[in-house]
C-alpha cells in the first residue's frame, strides 16, 4: 500500500496543496461556501443534500440567470439573500472558504482564477477544464495564491473503486496487465437533462467534447491513481455519433485504448448504453477485480475456482462525500496529494482526454509528452 490513505485516494475532489504546511486543525466549525453558478445540473443533488450536511454551510450563490435562480430559489426554498449576479461582490462579502462551482467546463478557469485573487480555495465538478492550455493556467493559479483547486467525481466516494485501488496497492492482483472502464448512460438528452445544461453540454466548446469528455474522464481519473501518477505512454481513440439527429455537435461513443508499459487500459465513454453504467474490471497477473455498483466488488485470485464476491469496506465518516472532505482538507486534516480529487492527478487526466480528442480528430495514436513544470 502507498504511505497516503488509500481511502483518501477516493476522494473525487481536485486539489493543490498550499505551498506551506499547516498543522492539522481540531475545528468542526462548518466551511463557507458559495455555489457558482446553476446550469450544471449536479447542483441539484448537491443542494438536496446540503441541509443535512454539518460540514458546510451555503452563504452565497451567484447566477447571472435570474430566472433561473428564482426556479432554484422556490424548489429548494431558498432566501432570497443569498442569491447575486455579481461573482466579485460575492466573493468580498460573503467571504467564503471555497467556491462550489457548477458552470459550464469552459467556465471553469475563469471561477478558479478569480477565486483564487481572493485566496479562495475551489471545487469544481468533473473534468478540470476543456483545454490543457486552461488546466495549466488552473495550476499556476493554485500555486501563485496557495488555493486548494479540487475537482468532484461521482465515483469518487464509491466505496468498491476504493477497494479496487487497496486491492492493487496491496499487490493482490499482481502486477496490472488491463484495465477495463464503462461509464456512462443512454444519453443527456433521453434521460431528461434540463434545458440549462442541454445545450452547453452538448457543445463541443462549452463542454470540450461529448461522451468523450463527459464520461471518459471517470475512467482516466481512476487509471491515474493505479498508475500512481504516472501518464500513459501513449493514447488512441475512437470516437463516434450514432445518433446524429440527437447529437449533431458531438460524439455520443467513444473508445480510449491507454498504452501504458506492461499495462493497457480500454475507456468506454458512452450516450449510448442501455441503462446508466459505472463500473470497472481490474486485470493483474494473479487475479482480477470487477467493481459492482458503488459499495460492491467481485473477485477471483489465482488458485481460485470461482469468484466471490463482497461488499467492500465503507469509506471514513470525512471521505464518504464531497462536502465532508473539502472540509477537512480545509482544515488541515487531509493531504490530498495523488489521489482521485488532486490537481496533479487531474492534471494527467486532462493530458488523457485532450490527446484522446485530438486522436480522435487525426485518426493517429497520441504519445505523451512530461508536462511542463
Amino acid at each position: 500500500m502507498r504511505k497516503f490513505s488509500v481511502l483518501a485516494t477516493l476522494c473525487a475532489l481536485v486539489f493543490t496543496l498550499p505551498a506551506q504546511s499547516q498543522a492539522p486543525s481540531t475545528s468542526n466549525k462548518p466551511i463557507r461556501v458559495v455555489i457558482v453558478g446553476l446550469v450544471h445540473g449536479h447542483v441539484k443533488g448537491f443542494l438536496a443534500v446540503l441541509p443535512k450536511n454539518p460540514a458546510a454551510q451555503l452563504v452565497g450563490i451567484v447566477e447571472p440567470n435570474t430566472e433561473l435562480a428564482h426556479q432554484y430559489a422556490e424548489k429548494y426554498h431558498l432566501d432570497a439573500s443569498l442569491f447575486s449576479t455579481d461573482l466579485e461582490k460575492t466573493l468580498t462579502t460573503k467571504h467564503p472558504d471555497a467556491v462550489l462551482v457548477y458552470t459550464t467546463i469552459q467556465d471553469h478557469r475563469r471561477i478558479i482564477e478569480a477565486a483564487a485573487r481572493h485566496n479562495i480555495s475551489s471545487m469544481v465538478e468533473k473534468p478540470l477544464s476543456t483545454t490543457m492550455e486552461d488546466a495549466l493556467a488552473i495550476r499556476r493559479a493554485a500555486r501563485e495564491h496557495h488555493v486548494n483547486v479540487l475537482v468532484n467525481y461521482e465515483t469518487t466516494w464509491y466505496s468498491s473503486n476504493a477497494e479496487a485501488i487497496h486491492e492493487a496497492d496491496a499487490g493482490n492482483l499482481g502486477a496490472l496487465r488491463k484495465v477495463v472502464v464503462h461509464d456512462g448512460h443512454e444519453g443527456p438528452k433521453e434521460i431528461g437533462v434540463g434545458p440549462e445544461w442541454l445545450p452547453w453540454l452538448t457543445d463541443p466548446v462549452q463542454n470540450g467534447a461529448g461522451a468523450l469528455f463527459d464520461f471518459g474522464c471517470y475512467g482516466a481519473d481512476l487509471m491515474t491513481v493505479l498508475m500512481h501518477g504516472k501518464a500513459p505512454v501513449s493514447v488512441t481513440a475512437v470516437t463516434q455519433t450514432d445518433k446524429p439527429g440527437t447529437y449533431p455537435r458531438v460524439e455520443d461513443d467513444a473508445t480510449v485504448i491507454l498504452h501504458y508499459p506492461g499495462t493497457q487500459t480500454v475507456l468506454m465513454p458512452s450516450w449510448n448504453w442501455p441503462f446508466a453504467r459505472k463500473d470497472m474490471e481490474v486485470y493483474g497477473a494473479t487475479g482480477y477485480l470487477i467493481t459492482v455498483g458503488p459499495d460492491a466488488v467481485r473477485t477471483r485470485y489465482k488458485g481460485e475456482k470461482a469468484d466471490s464476491q463482497r461488499t467492500a469496506p465503507p469509506l471514513p465518516s470525512d471521505q464518504h462525500d464531497s462536502l465532508g472532505y473539502l472540509a477537512a482538507v480545509l482544515h488541515g486534516q487531509i493531504k490530498p496529494q495523488g489521489d482521485l480529487s488532486s490537481l496533479d492527478t487531474n492534471m494527467v487526466v486532462m493530458q488523457i482526454l485532450d490527446a484522446a480528442r485530438t486522436s480522435a480528430k487525426t485518426g493517429r495514436t497520441v504519445e505523451l509528452k512530461p508536462l511542463p513544470q
